[in-house]
C-alpha cells in the first residue's frame, strides 16, 4: 500500500485522507481498519489485478450514525484510466445491496473531473442540497474547499436492476 499508493503524491492529491509519510502510517491505517470491521462489519477493500495479482489500489465503506454508507476508491498512477475505479465503486454498489444498506455517497473535489465520471457511471447523482467544504490535505492542508457530493440510494426492486437509464 505504501509503496503502491499511499505515499503518491499525484494519487493522494483529492483524497480526504493525509498521504502516508511512512511505513508505519500504513501499519496504522491498516491498523485502523482492522478494528473498523471488528466494530462495523465493513471498511477498507483492497483492489487487486485479476491479470497478475498486483496491488491496484483500495475501495470501502465507512458506515454513518443513520445508517447509509460513504465509499470512495484510489488508485495507484499506473492503474488509472482502465475502468478499475468503475468496477471498484460498482463491487461496493453490490456490497451495499447485499448487506441491506439504503444509501451510499462519496465526496469529491470539484477538479477531479475523472472521479466525478466514474460516479456518474455508477448511477451516483449530484446531491444540490448538500453544499459545503472539506479539506483535501494534500491539495491545500488545513484549506477547507468546496466539495461535490454524489448520492445513490439503492434500489430494492430486483426487477428494476436489468436496465438503467
Amino acid at each position: 500500500m505504501f509503496e503502491r499508493y499511499a505515499s503518491d503524491s499525484d494519487v493522494t492529491r483529492y483524497v480526504g485522507w493525509h498521504r502516508h509519510t511512512s511505513v508505519a502510517t500504513t501499519k496504522q491505517f491498516v491498523q485502523f481498519s482492522a478494528d473498523q470491521w471488528n466494530r462495523d462489519g465493513v471498511g477498507a477493500y483492497l483492489i487487486w489485478s485479476r491479470a497478475d495479482g498486483s496491488l491496484l489500489g483500495s475501495t470501502g465503506l465507512e458506515l454513518d450514525a443513520s445508517g447509509s454508507a460513504m465509499t470512495g476508491y484510489v488508485l495507484a498512477k499506473d492503474a488509472w484510466g482502465q475502468g478499475f475505479a468503475t468496477e471498484a465503486l460498482l463491487a461496493m454498489i453490490q456490497t451495499a445491496e447485499a448487506i441491506k444498506i439504503p444509501r451510499l455517497y462519496a465526496f469529491c473535489h470539484p477538479d477531479h473531473i475523472a472521479s466525478q465520471h466514474v460516479l456518474e457511471k455508477g448511477r451516483f447523482e449530484r446531491d444540490l442540497r448538500v453544499s459545503g467544504a472539506l479539506e483535501f490535505p494534500n491539495l491545500a492542508p488545513g484549506v477547507r474547499q468546496d466539495v461535490l457530493r454524489y448520492v445513490l440510494t439503492i434500489d430494492r426492486t430486483p426487477a428494476d436492476r436489468s436496465v438503467r437509464p
